[in-house]
């Protein structure tokens, strides 16, 4: 029998620094603080204004700002003043338990000082694999980092599973629960729905039939994001009746690309980054989507919403099974193809919602792991 009363008195810190990790972190925080558990919750900055925009959204107040990001940062320098300022709230805290998600930099220099004060360390959203340790980078190399370190990893699919236990990683540790994220979006839809709809109207959207596209990864900066838009500026000139919505990303290599490749096309819409409900609400009124986020390839199947995957690897290969998206790298051929194929009988069998990630319920599990632990 396990004493409630004891395990709430647990102090587990929650550590996490970009707006996909803080989407995935969310349902986890409210589902702790809601158990009565002590939960700190260090935000590092890695994206600043994204970020901050999803804590409002999910009503989360940081106990730590780090605020690590500078002006031409490189990894090297971001990994440094991590470890510095890591320590600092870590050897204060003393902490019972860490959970990071993901494969960002905060999250593996979270696990890694953790590591280094023998606290134990949960990794949410493990065993993602593309088999390439420079794809994408460093968040591959990233990930395995920190299963190496953690005592117990939160798989979201038995893809995941499967690719821990081949790494030999003991099987009691690896728990099969889902993906956070649907959490995420079902919460949102349920509290939100009005709000969604006025979006649309906001960027004069309602009546619009368009594609929603994203793409911002470091793989994909230069020549393949060109040769990406070539290939759907292609298909675009000859459909009329779509509009391409395109969210930029604040990178200005990201940008300089887009301004570059888009300028001449009229029926594009560049928008500035947008708030977490505000893209799931033009997530949800697209034609269908294309992307080389892992978070939309993970939301996508829940609003039935065919989805384009612009790299050469995922290590999100369950939509690609499940039927709800396909891998189509960046060569401007090849997009416009399979872009083609959506005119057809594809985009019916695409559209059936049928997500592989997770039922709701992740959250849950992770609490339940805690309390038994």
């Amino acid at each position: 029998m396990i004493n409630n009363h004891i395990k709430s008195k647990m102090k587990i810190a929650l550590i996490f620094g970009t707006r996909p990790e803080a989407i995935k972190m969310a349902p986890v925080y409210h589902t702790l603080k809601k158990n009565n558990i002590d939960v700190k919750v260090i935000s590092t900055g890695q994206h600043k204004e994204m970020l901050y925009q999803v804590l409002n959204l999910f009503e989360i107040e940081p106990d730590y700002e780090l605020k690590i990001m500078k002006e031409g940062q490189n990894l090297s320098e971001l990994t440094s003043r991590l470890v510095e300022k890591l320590e600092n709230v870590i050897k204060k805290e003393k902490f019972d338990f860490i959970l990071v998600q993901g494969d960002t930099t905060s999250a593996f220099v979270g696990a890694l000082v953790g590591f280094y004060n023998k606290v134990p360390i949960g990794h949410i959203e493990a065993g993602l694999r593309t088999g390439d340790i420079y794809s994408p980078f460093p968040e591959e190399a990233n990930r395995k980092l920190i299963g190496n370190i953690a005592k117990v990893h939160f798989a979201p699919t038995s893809i995941n599973v499967n690719n821990l236990l081949k790494e030999g990683y003991n099987k009691e540790s690896i728990l099969e629960i889902g993906n956070t994220v649907i959490d995420a979006l079902y919460w949102v839809k349920k509290n939100k729905s009005s709000d969604l709809e006025q979006i649309r109207e906001k960027y004069n959207l309602k009546d619009k039939k368009y594609i929603l596209m994203t793409m911002h990864r470091r793989e994909n900066w230069g020549k393949p994001m060109r040769d990406a838009l070539k290939g759907i500026r292609k298909y675009l000139e000859e459909n009329k009746e779509l509009y391409l919505v395109f969210p930029m990303h604040l990178n200005p290599t990201v940008r300089k690309v887009i301004k570059e490749e888009l300028d001449r096309f009229e029926r594009k819409i560049l928008i500035e980054p947008l708030e977490y409900l505000e893209f799931i609400s033009i997530m949800d009124g697209s034609h269908f989507i294309m992307t080389d986020s892992g978070g939309v390839q993970e939301e996508a199947p829940s609003l039935g919403k065919p989805t384009l995957v612009l790299r050469d690897t995922t290590e999100r290969p369950e939509a690609i099974e499940a039927g709800t998206a396909k891998l189509v790298g960046t060569s401007s051929e090849n997009i416009y193809n399979f872009m083609k194929l959506l005119e057809g009988d594809l985009y019916k069998e695409m559209s059936r919602t049928n997500n592989p990630y997770g039922d709701g319920k992740t959250s849950e599990k992770i609490l339940h792991y805690l309390l038994e632990d």
